[in-house]
């Protein structure tokens, strides 16, 4: 018993009181007080000597869980108070990180979250803001040509913006890993882009967030068939290569 009471001091003593995590591959800078300050959650057990915790190869705690959502168990360790982005769509999977971490308090907080949250003004209303959708496309041509249309092809809708409003009209949609910063929210990114390939359903979810289309621009490329093509691209198809581009705006 001694020398167990011996090794869980070493290991208390031995994390400093500034922390560096690696939380499923997205780090975090934070306070010991702050990560075990619900004294009886697994979180400060992992902190405090009562259990042992991995180091990655830069010498950071590793916690194999979902690094993005970590983001909200810090949060409500600091303020004692959750506030997630409006139309957040995980919190399922936010309350398995909140069991995981043995946060009782932060699950109950998850099941009284209303609908308005983050992104509201202290007046009450929803934030304003632009959002810019852009998409890389083509035609998908049969044997017969321009005769033989099959469907329009994209290979990838991006989106440009501010990271809170981009996250809450996309949610889980929305692809972040691409994106170099996840700790700041208040910022402005172009590295986003959406996990599905239907610019229509990307519409019909900033109009259920209240915005409106406020300008658009595209531009087309002509091919040459001289042009040396990368394996598996057709060559009618890269003739017809174009991008378009939307901005959009909440007042």
């Amino acid at each position: 018993m001694g020398d167990q009471q011996q090794t869980n001091q070493q290991q208390q003593e031995a994390v400093p009181s500034v922390v560096e995590l690696n939380v499923g591959g997205v780090f975090y800078t934070t306070a010991l007080t702050t990560l075990t300050r619900e004294s009886d959650s697994h979180l400060a057990a992992l902190f405090s000597g009562k259990t042992s915790v991995e180091k990655d190869a830069k010498g950071k705690y590793f916690l194999d869980r979902d690094g993005v959502l970590f983001r909200y168990v810090l949060d409500f360790l600091r303020n004692q108070a959750l506030v997630l982005p409006e139309g957040f769509r995980e919190k399922e999977r936010l309350k398995q990180e909140a069991n995981f971490y043995g946060l009782p308090g932060l699950e109950r907080a998850i099941l009284e979250n209303g609908k308005s949250s983050g992104s509201l003004t202290s007046a009450g209303k929803k934030a304003s803001g632009h959002i810019t959708v852009g998409y890389r496309g083509s035609f998908a041509f049969g044997r017969e040509g321009l005769a033989d249309v099959k469907f329009r092809k994209l290979s990838r809708i991006l989106v440009c913006g501010r990271v809170t409003l981009c996250r809450d009209v996309f949610g889980e949609t929305l692809n972040e890993s691409r994106d170099p910063d996840h700790g700041s929210t208040d910022r402005y990114t172009s590295r986003f882009f959406l996990k599905h390939s239907s610019i229509e359903q990307a519409f019909d979810m900033l109009q259920e967030q209240g915005f409106k289309l406020a300008g658009s621009c595209g531009s087309g490329t002509a091919g040459s068939n001289s042009e040396q093509l990368k394996p598996g691209v057709d060559s009618e198809e890269n003739r017809w290569n174009h991008y378009n581009e939307f901005v959009f705006v909440r007042e």
